[in-house]
């Protein structure tokens, strides 16, 4: 049967039911083990059940777009998940961070924006194209992402915070080599091929603004 109303929602955090939170990890990240019991769809409530969660919280990617030059801005980077890509572990990425100053999402923007590029952007330059959950069978990570409109003419140069052991290429590429790299694999990373798939469908519209 094809359901045609909208997407509803049968549970919500009250059906679960936590017996046991500890910290199995506290490192660069934090790691935590949960036991717990949750609402089940037939009904009643499951066993107890053990998951580890990666605690990331909140995140920020921001895609930088030269409409007037049709090109892209993104940053290349060591990534540890990364060392068994077949293009390396070197990755082309939106610039992108996570949210641990208790700042707005737009405010998170603007820095990483300027920590990683080097370019001055302002908060009303952001365009939201979504936020999503990376993975949620075992982070919590939540990453709101945006486009800005921006002059890429002399963008380019290694940026990073020695404090945090970065190490930040900043580019500026043309969109069809970014599209064409998207569409061979090259860019692979789940961030970067929501915003430049968004860039797509939206491009036309940009190059009016």
């Amino acid at each position: 049967m094809v359901e045609t109303k909208d997407l509803d929602k049968p549970f919500t955090r009250e059906d679960v039911s936590i017996e046991q939170e500890e910290t199995a990890y506290s490192g660069f990240f934090t790691a935590k083990k949960f036991t717990l019991r949750h609402t089940l769809f037939a009904g009643g409530q499951s066993a107890l059940i053990t998951r580890e969660l990666f605690c990331r919280g909140q995140s920020v990617g921001i895609l930088l777009y030269d409409p007037q030059l049709d090109c892209v801005g993104l940053t290349r980077q060591f990534r540890i998940g990364c060392l068994d890509n077949v293009e390396g572990p070197w990755v082309w990425e939106v610039i992108a961070g996570v949210n641990d100053k208790n700042e707005t999402p737009q405010q998170v923007a603007v820095r990483e924006v300027a920590e990683e590029s080097g370019i001055v952007i302002e908060e009303r330059d952001l365009l939201p194209i979504c936020g999503y959950y990376t993975s949620p069978g075992g982070t919590d990570e939540y990453l709101q992402l945006y486009c800005a409109l921006t002059s890429l003419a002399e963008a380019g140069g290694v940026y990073g915070l020695d404090g945090e052991g970065e190490d930040i290429l900043f580019k500026t590429l043309s969109y069809d080599m970014v599209i064409s790299a998207m569409l061979n694999g090259s860019i692979n990373n789940a961030a970067t091929v929501i915003a430049l798939q968004w860039l797509q469908l939206n491009k036309a519209r940009l190059a009016e603004n």
